[in-house]
């Protein structure tokens, strides 16, 4: 299955099949074989303090967690090219968060978020990710690292 089509099949899975991901708002702004971008917009639901009216620490972890997932994804596209459809979907069937570290820089504040995400090794088993979150404005607000089971 050309690369094109597997990317339109983890926009789709990712904006369309996860319900958390369509109840914080989670559209894919670019896609590519190496890197992606996902942004949200800030609603009075994404608030954790009522007070400043800054975005969820929640948020900003599943947020992380999604871009993390999707790159560790795009990793093991790379690692199987040329292989069946079918191969890639059983192991896009098996990733998963094996550990998020997020470090908040600063208060969530802003009228849309970006996170973005690179890979920095994808091995037979695990996928380690980098990402990164900003505001509206491009105020680094949050930055992650990711492991994630692939196969």
């Amino acid at each position: 299955m050309p690369k094109e089509k597997l990317l339109q099949l983890l926009r789709e899975i990712t904006e369309e099949r996860i319900p958390f991901n369509k109840l914080i708002g989670i559209k894919i702004e670019s896609l590519g074989m190496d890197s992606l971008g996902i942004r949200f917009e800030m609603r009075p639901e994404l608030i954790g303090n009522f007070k400043r009216g800054n975005l969820h620490g929640g948020v900003i972890s599943s947020v992380m967690d999604v871009t993390g997932g999707m790159v560790a994804w795009t990793g093991i596209m790379k690692k199987m090219e040329g292989q069946s459809f079918e191969e890639i979907s059983q192991r896009f069937a098996k990733i998963g968060t094996i550990d998020l570290r997020v470090d908040f820089l600063r208060p969530g504040l802003g009228k849309y978020f970006i996170a973005t995400g690179t890979t920095l090794r994808t091995g037979n088993k695990v996928s380690v990710t980098r990402m990164e979150l900003h505001d509206d404005k491009g105020t680094l607000i949050a930055v992650g690292t990711g492991s994630y089971l692939v196969g």
